[in-house]
């Protein structure tokens, strides 16, 4: 205890919940928190060359007495424990939230399910019930104050079906968000999202869930769906606005999408953002689940070597929007912690929340750190699931689909990643 010093990068061999710090081995950056660990009654403390800016005075050179130290610093810790505790509340009620917003996005998954089965049977019910969750999720994202973007359990029941739509959906919303659209054209873009794969319903599912590269006709085929669902759209009596979007969103900026290769702007704006969720979502959640992305690599790829083929600052802005690591990123912290990405601020997308692996640590009591409330802590790189080791990847589970829900409940709560 009497070789503590700043600039030492030190263990604790207590109980997270025993001493008041946000992690259990940190770089010591104040004497304050040097009396603060004298005062936690522990013996000695190890403490990690490689990490540490400088080396511990060798023993036997004359310091000041630890038990004297301790002695002194016991009124430091009350405050610290009531640090620590309202940490755990922030946790605690996080966590609610979660499972509340988790609830929300079922629901949603739900209406979807019952939008896509009754829509030919019960077409004017039924696209009214659309028009209500879109507007319903356009309200909710566009009075926030803030918007971020959460990471949620695995507990969707057998709703993955319509996650596809949902998540086109919603970040679609996302983008129409940050460039301020008027909320009448976001229920424009909201419908047509939501709607653009309508056309499916016609393709083969020997097509649709075949995981071989499709021959040239399949190909021709499955790109009909397009055409397909403006044709059902038309008959659902759907806006041409929205008509549009379904009939370009597989368009790309370069003039290499179908079904009619327009470039640039000759695409609606509209269609434009919408071909950038959907393109995103196709990268993490392909038919053959063992091709799937993860969500910055499925960026950084769009980024670094598709990015003629979006509208540029569109791009810019989804990316910004969902971070560099989005959630579900298993990622290193600067100070060697594995973590996963659970929650993006759109307003501070490089200080996520992050759940910590913690070995000693029940998965459900899992620590849960905001990275802005800790300035000398940074995300160093990402992790892909395949170099994590089994148990820390099992503990941290992130989904093996990628959905995103935008909470309705509160103004200025969460949106979810699943």
């Amino acid at each position: 205890m009497d070789q503590l010093r700043v600039g030492l990068y030190v263990v604790l061999d207590v109980s997270w919940f025993e001493h008041p710090f946000a992690f259990s081995h940190f770089k010591i950056k104040t004497e304050e928190q040097i009396r603060t660990i004298r005062s936690l009654g522990l013996k000695t403390v190890r403490y990690n060359p490689s990490l540490s800016d400088i080396q511990p005075p060798l023993q036997g050179t004359p310091q000041p007495d630890p038990d004297a130290a301790a002695a002194e610093a016991k009124p430091d810790l009350v405050p610290a424990l009531q640090a620590k505790r309202a940490l755990m509340e922030r946790i605690k009620a996080q966590r609610e939230a979660a499972a509340r917003i988790e609830s929300a996005f079922i629901n949603s998954a739900k209406a979807i399910r019952d939008i896509e089965k009754n829509l030919l049977s019960r077409p004017a019910e039924t696209v009214h019930q659309a028009t209500q969750l879109v507007t319903q999720i356009a309200e909710s994202i566009l009075c926030a104050p803030e918007l971020a973007i959460h990471v949620m359990g695995d507990k969707m029941g057998g709703e993955e079906l319509y996650f596809h739509s949902l998540n086109v959906t919603m970040l679609s919303m996302m983008v129409a968000r940050d460039i301020r659209l008027p909320q009448a054209v976001v229920g424009v873009l909201g419908m047509g999202a939501l709607f653009h794969d309508i056309g499916r319903r016609e393709i083969p599912n020997r097509i649709l869930l075949k995981n071989e590269p499709l021959t040239q006709a399949e190909r021709h085929l499955y790109e009909m769906h397009c055409q397909y669902g403006v044709e059902i759209g038309q008959r659902l009596q759907l806006a041409p606005a929205v008509l549009a979007i379904i009939r370009e969103h597989h368009e790309l900026f370069d003039g290499t999408g179908y079904p009619n290769k327009l470039k640039g702007e000759a695409i609606g704006l509209l269609s434009r953002i919408v071909a950038i969720a959907n393109y995103y979502d196709e990268l993490c959640n392909p038919v053959d689940i063992t091709d799937a992305m993860t969500p910055h690599e499925a960026l950084s790829v769009m980024f670094a070597k598709l990015r003629n083929k979006f509208d540029p600052k569109l791009l810019q802005i989804f990316i910004r929007c969902l971070g560099v690591y989005p959630p579900g990123t298993i990622v290193q912290l600067s100070n060697g912690v594995i973590a996963m990405v659970a929650t993006v601020n759109t307003a501070a997308p490089m200080k996520p929340m992050i759940v910590i692996y913690d070995a000693n640590i029940p998965k459900d009591d899992a620590i849960l750190v905001d990275l802005v409330r800790e300035p000398d802590l940074n995300i160093a790189r990402a992790i892909r699931p395949a170099q994590v080791p089994g148990e820390i990847y099992n503990y941290l589970s992130p989904r093996k689909r990628v959905s995103y829900y935008f909470d309705a409940g509160k103004p200025g709560q969460e949106a979810v990643a699943t």
